[in-house]
């Protein structure tokens, strides 16, 4: 589809990342409890903002390795698959611990999760790792498919998002109260990470 290799794998890790507890879910979180769902979705906007300037930013990066050196491009691919088994390694076996805190005040929410999300050091590195494994070097279509790519993200990141912080409002501190269950999800989508990577590296 639009030369993204396997479009459902794609939007399944998508939402695959977005589970994954880190600043991004501590923040909508956060603004959910201290300004309801109004902040929330302030939240839920700065969040795609980030993601989306990170995002293009490493597309630019892809786009010019592709261009220029196919078989760069083919070794960045499995860069990347290495660094998903990597990251799902580190997730299935790392020690229960709390998250950093992270400040957020009462008022701009919006801008707040937009710097959070563009200040993330593994962010980057996240997307350009990310991209490469679902672009097709055969069928991809330039900026066609990069933009079908941004945009799928972008919706699916909102759709999750609003509903997570649709639950927190409802649910409120009770949220917080299941540390256990958040860590054996957080241990599953490790299991899930290192299958995407071996799939994807093998193909």
């Amino acid at each position: 589809m639009l030369g993204i290799s396997d479009y459902g794998a794609f939007c399944a890790a998508i939402l695959l990342f977005l589970a994954l507890p880190g600043p991004g879910t501590f923040t909508l979180l956060t603004s959910v409890g201290k300004g309801g769902m109004r902040a929330g979705a302030a939240a839920t906007f700065g969040v795609i903002a980030g993601d989306q300037v990170l995002l293009w930013l490493a597309v630019g990066g892809v786009a010019a390795v592709l261009a220029a050196h196919p078989l760069w491009f083919h070794g960045l691919q499995y860069l990347g698959a290495a660094y998903l088994v990597w990251v799902g390694l580190r997730l299935a076996f790392a020690a229960s611990g709390s998250p950093s805190p992270i400040r957020i005040e009462p008022r701009h929410y919006g801008r707040q999760a937009f710097l959070i999300t563009l200040l993330n050091p593994k962010a980057i590195v996240f997307y350009m790792a990310f991209f490469p494994l679902f672009i097709d070097p055969a069928t991809h279509l330039g900026m066609p498919t990069y933009v079908a790519m941004a945009a799928t993200i972008a919706a699916i990141t909102a759709a999750y998002c609003l509903l997570l912080c649709a639950f927190a409002h409802k649910v409120g501190q009770q949220v917080r109260a299941h540390r256990r269950l958040v860590r054996a999800l957080e241990r599953l989508a490790g299991v899930f990470l290192v299958g995407f990577g071996l799939k994807l590296g093998a193909q």
